[in-house]
């Protein structure tokens, strides 16, 4: 027999009791808790109601203390329900100093997550016994049950503009203040920067390119800015290439040196200098790859969960969209849909953890049918959904990789073909493909060469 039947959850009530007799006696103690506590931590049905309403007059900017309270339960006929001001002067007498409102605090909330815990157990086993769901999907449900847990999630709620409104003033002040700090993570190149503002919070990236044109390596250029130069972690999925292969790469750009070279070991003196100090700055940046083949957009979202529990994750990036695996319930043949599913997944993944994600993309061989081969939106492979979820979509376009006589060898054009919250345009960069290495172009020079 479960020894835990019968039991009542975990809860505190002369906690409970102590933080909001110690709120009706110091004006200061709702200063100390309100981003502490909400009402739904409490245990006590009559001590929710009265949080709620010690709430609406913090709000208010109204005194809190009995009169005022009780005014306010009577306004919304909510007094008898916590049984009168007699429940209410108790409070006030009961409470032992408030003082240590930040400790009593601290216990209803522990006991709070205690008992969201023992809902998300109940959740778990419940979906346990569901064998009408894939395996998979009833894992990611389990584990998002509990990652609400560790969140505290309380952005179910609506929020009142005028909060929303107060965190934007200070962000466009201090941006004015500021002038040039980014609101995003830094690409590490001064022109893209300047057009995206960085890589913003919540947007999914999307970064198209024809096989070979150098995709995979800016993103690891974008992982390396990122990591060495403004100590973001970064996640990379790499599905294409190995851990060993990305760290090369990774090694090569670091480093400035030509991969083929490294690769065969035909180095010369003077590299070995600077791979070891590639070597020293690459083992401090916080870049986590994982290699793993295959992977559905759940499994990232649960890896990337646990990333972000462990190592504060600040940029994620997926090398590629189309070796993602969908539901299988598709089928063979409906591939637009799968890979309309797999984008609608990823933006979710960036919306949940508050963390851009760029996503590489494969683009359709319509761009070598065309005279001109610069890519185009209705280019984008499998699905229309990859434009209409993605925030940002970008191109890259060489065109000495169609003409080898041509004059901007070595110039990659980044094309800004949608870009929701400002505006598109185009960013000239030098690929030094040999280090796998991304430069800014310095327009005040004549003549580039690579």
């Amino acid at each position: 027999m479960d020894k835990n039947i019968g039991k009542l959850p975990p809860q505190n009530l002369e906690a409970e009791s102590a933080v909001l007799g110690a709120v009706l006696v110091n004006k200061e103690a709702m200063d100390k808790v309100a981003d502490i506590l909400i009402s739904e931590d409490f245990y006590s049905q009559a001590n929710q109601i009265i949080f709620r309403a010690v709430l609406r007059l913090y709000e208010k900017r109204s005194p809190i203390d009995l009169v005022t309270l009780t005014n306010e339960l009577e306004g919304v006929k909510e007094l008898d329900q916590i049984g009168g001001p007699a429940y209410l002067a108790d409070l006030v007498n009961s409470v032992p100093t408030a003082l240590h409102v930040i400790h009593y605090a601290e216990i209803v909330g522990q006991k709070s997550v205690l008992r969201r815990i023992l809902n998300a157990g109940q959740k778990i086993a419940e979906l346990g016994y569901d064998e009408d769901k894939e395996v998979q999907i009833i894992m990611d449900e389990e584990e998002q049950a509990l990652f609400n847990v560790s969140r505290k999630m309380v952005s179910d709620n609506f929020l009142p503009i005028s909060d929303i409104l107060a965190a934007s003033f200070d962000r466009i002040d201090r941006l004015h203040r500021e002038k040039g700090l980014l609101r995003g993570v830094t690409s590490g190149f001064k022109e893209l920067d300047n057009k995206l503002s960085g890589f913003q919070p919540s947007d999914l990236i999307i970064l198209a390119a024809r096989p070979s044109v150098g995709k995979t390596a800016l993103a690891l250029n974008f992982a390396l800015n990122a990591a060495v130069k403004a100590k973001v972690p970064v996640g990379f999925f790499s599905m294409e290439q190995s851990r060993e292969q990305i760290v090369d790469r990774l090694l090569c750009a670091q480093a400035m040196v030509d991969g083929w070279k490294l690769r065969t070991g035909n180095l010369s003196e003077s590299d070995f200098p600077a791979i070891g100090m590639a070597m020293g700055t690459l083992a401090e940046a916080p870049i986590f790859i994982d290699d793993s083949p295959i992977l559905t957009p759940i499994e990232i979202r649960t890896r990337a969960r646990r990333l972000m529990a462990e190592n504060k994750l600040g940029l994620i990036i997926v090398d590629y969209l189309q070796l993602l695996e969908g539901r299988r319930s598709y089928g063979e043949n409906n591939r637009v849909q799968e890979v309309s599913d797999i984008s609608r997944s990823l933006k979710a993944i960036a919306r949940e953890l508050n963390v851009p994600v760029i996503a590489l993309s494969q683009l359709s061989r319509a761009v070598e049918s065309r005279e001109k081969k610069m890519p185009q939106l209705s280019d984008l492979r499998d699905s229309g959904s990859l434009e209409q979820d993605a925030d940002v979509v970008m191109f890259l376009y060489r065109e000495d990789y169609y003409d080898k006589e041509t004059e901007r060898r070595g110039i990659v054009d980044v094309l800004i073909r949608k870009h929701r919250n400002g505006p598109i345009g185009e960013v000239e960069l030098l690929f030094k493909t040999e280090q796998a290495r991304f430069y800014d172009i310095d327009r005040k020079k004549v003549q580039i060469k690579p």
